[in-house]
């Protein structure tokens, strides 16, 4: 009987002896770095990305190359690799006109726009950047190990 029940007892150690759930739970990133610090600076970065991207006015200008509008030139590539594609699905040449059609659209839009930064006064703008780099920098703290 005492081999009985000494077998029950160190059962039951090891079963209380075990680490709880708890104490294998990693900070954020999987490091030992705070999970409330990493929310608090990623708040503070969303809240200064925020405030930075609602001053920022973004109007976009036509297409133009040599005088003329050149969007309708942009999707000859895109149209012509679609075309190849519906006809055979494994063809290189439409993937890559396909794909450098794409390119060549986001390209065109992108260097089309005209950004601006919305008057706003110097507090505010050093409120929204210091928010923002903050944030970042916290993110980054919390993820290296303490």
């Amino acid at each position: 009987m005492s081999a009985d029940y000494t077998e029950a007892l160190s059962l039951t150690l090891r079963r209380y002896n075990r680490p709880m759930g708890n104490q294998n739970v990693r900070g954020a990133g999987g490091t030992t770095g705070g999970i409330g610090l990493f929310l608090f600076g990623l708040g503070m970065a969303i809240a200064g990305a925020y405030l930075l991207t609602t001053q920022v006015t973004v109007t976009s200008g036509t297409w133009r190359w040599g005088g003329y509008n050149a969007f309708g030139l942009s999707l000859i590539p895109l149209i012509l690799g679609i075309g190849i594609l519906f006809f055979n699905g494994r063809s290189v040449i439409g993937w890559l006109l396909t794909f450098a059609g794409t390119i060549i659209i986001f390209v065109g839009i992108l260097t089309n726009l005209d950004i601006y930064f919305r008057q706003t006064s110097l507090f505010n703008t050093i409120l929204m950047l210091v928010l923002l780099a903050g944030g970042i920098g916290l993110v980054a703290r919390s993820l290296k190990a303490q």
